[in-house]
């Protein structure tokens, strides 16, 4: 009897449950406040399953038919010759900028990518590990095996991980990525290198070769800028300025003169840097980006599709990859809908969050913020709070978000959302997308977001040009001109905890000084530190709250 009952239970374990298919329209809504962490109303077994693969591709990175993948063992042997190395000259010849990485933990510090946690962590912060050892240490860089060998990749983690304090949040906004950087520098040198030099100076065997010059190829049908400031993203020029490379049909197919001679875009000039959104916020909204321009669509699918013309894919190949894998697209959308955002009292004792401040401040919010960015019930306020300790009380027990996520104009730097205008044609004439049955339509405005782990998601607005909670409530003249993106290292000097975010003026470390990249300069085009000030000021331009009360605002938001 016993073996009956065990083998049943490893048959209900192990089997494949029908998943139920989401509503990617335009039309779609979230019905009596219920987010959608669980997008294909999957099994709890099957959503831990799906959770766990999704999270080793997003480490991994599955799209096999990428068309950037550099050569892997000749990579390691490049690093590891000495500098007067034929190919090691010419490289630095091309870009004086080149860092001269000696190891491969040097190139992934360079790019910014986050560790993966140990064994002992527990919890959101439990990560598979991507090959099922420890043999890996870093989350999104990518080892993909094709029939030409091993290659490296960067993925999603790239871009939505971030190590906090010695730990690593995933679906969390990497602060100090060099993910475009590097793919700029690319652009610049490996097309260049003559296939006699990589092949001498890395051993290199036939199959690899192969690899090295698929590469060379696709990077001439791409081209992107470089971040006007280190922690933002440039994927919209990086696509529009590829797409501008090929020609304008339904399969943006190679162009040899193009590649040359590429269409011109705006977005060559016109800056529209921005942050990526973190992962946990998906499950709360029915169309994505911060400026909610894709109305409809699955938004891993447009996140593949950047992705790959950015890196010079053939799109009826990428297509027919989507077609066939269609298991790891629910596997990877199962796991950012299901991320959830890092508590503060994770990280800080809960004695650093005021309890009757945080709800003095809920009442504030309630009657401000609201309306725009959502209702966050609490647990304080529930029959059995008396019950809870220190931290359960502070918990955000629901969230009541928009039944279809909005579009506002609070004048914060329009230059994010009026890209879009310059290649959302081309992209929806794209036959992939019409597949994919995604759309985009410029906006005016950005999306209030939820604000669940907001004390985490610092800086602040979609461009990074407010460091901290304190300055979004503050009048756009008492906002830091300017401030630095530094780590998450220490929590005494690389955290403000009093205004949550980054430190300001003489509070920051004197060694972040030094890093002229993350020096965040609002006076540049694109990353003005302008607007959401209506709901702080009174229509003759005084302040409508007291300093106090700000306090009290800022515990709550800690709160959330």
């Amino acid at each position: 009897m016993k073996f009956i009952i065990t083998f049943l239970a490893l048959v209900v374990s192990t089997q494949s449950y029908a998943l139920s298919s989401p509503d990617w329209s335009r039309d779609a809504m979230i019905i009596d406040a219920n987010d959608r962490s669980n997008i294909y109303q999957a099994s709890p077994a099957e959503l831990e399953n799906l959770k766990t693969k999704g999270y080793i591709h997003a480490m991994k990175y599955p799209v096999t038919v990428t068309g950037l993948l550099i050569p892997y063992r000749p990579l390691l042997n490049f690093m590891h010759t000495e500098p007067t190395n034929p190919l090691k000259k010419l490289v630095v010849s091309i870009s004086r900028k080149f860092a001269g990485f000696r190891t491969e933990t040097e190139l992934y510090e360079w790019l910014g990518l986050a560790k993966i946690n140990g064994p002992e962590a527990t919890g959101i912060y439990k990560m598979p590990y991507p090959n099922g050892v420890a043999d890996q240490f870093y989350a999104g860089a990518g080892i993909i095996k094709n029939a030409h060998g091993e290659g490296l990749t960067f993925s999603c983690f790239a871009c939505h991980a971030n190590n906090m304090f010695g730990t690593t949040v995933m679906g969390l906004t990497n602060k100090r990525p060099h993910s475009n950087k590097f793919f700029h520098m690319a652009r610049q040198v490996v097309p260049n290198i003559p296939n006699v030099l990589f092949k001498a100076n890395t051993a290199a065997n036939a199959d690899e070769m192969l690899m090295f010059t698929r590469t060379k190829k696709n990077l001439v049908s791409i081209e992107g800028v470089v971040p006007q400031v280190l922690g933002l993203d440039t994927s919209l020029p990086h696509v529009a300025l590829s797409l501008a490379r090929r020609n304008d049909d339904e399969f943006a197919s190679k162009n040899p003169i193009l590649e040359k001679f590429p269409r011109k875009n705006e977005l060559n000039t016109f800056v529209a840097d921005s942050k990526p959104m973190p992962w946990w916020n998906l499950k709360y909204k029915t169309r994505w980006l911060s400026d909610g321009s894709i109305v409809s669509g699955n938004p891993i699918l447009t996140n593949f599709l950047w992705n790959e013309i950015g890196r010079g894919t053939d799109l009826k190949e990428l297509e027919q990859w989507m077609k066939d894998n269609s298991k790891t697209i629910e596997e990877i959308t199962s796991a950012a809908f299901a991320t959830q955002a890092p508590r503060y009292t994770d990280f800080f004792p809960a004695s650093g969050i005021d309890l009757e401040r945080a709800k003095r401040g809920e009442s504030i919010f309630n009657s401000a913020c609201l309306k725009c960015h959502g209702e966050y019930q609490k647990a304080w306020s529930s029959d059995n709070a008396h019950e809870l300790n220190a931290v359960d009380i502070l918990a955000t027990t629901k969230v009541i978000y928009h039944d279809q996520t909005p579009v506002k104009d609070v004048g914060t730097d329009p230059q994010r959302y009026q890209a879009m205008k310059f290649f959302a044609d081309e992209l929806n004439n794209l036959a992939i997308s019409k597949w994919m049955k995604t759309t985009v339509e410029p906006q005016v405005g950005y999306v209030p977001p939820p604000l669940v782990g907001i004390w985490a998601r610092y800086p602040y607005f979609h461009n990074n040009s407010v460091p901290s909670l304190c300055a979004v409530l503050s009048k756009e003249s008492e906002r830091p001109k300017t401030f630095v993106l530094g780590g998450a290292v220490n929590k005494e000097t690389d955290f403000d905890q009093d205004c949550v975010g980054y430190p300001v003026g003489a509070k920051i470390p004197a060694a972040w000084l030094k890093d002229t990249e993350a020096l965040i300069d609002t006076k540049k085009p694109g990353l003005r530190n302008i607007g959401h000030t209506k709901m702080i000021l009174n229509e003759d331009g005084s302040e409508k709250f007291s300093a106090e009360q700000k306090k009290d605002l800022v515990h709550y938001l800690k709160t959330l």
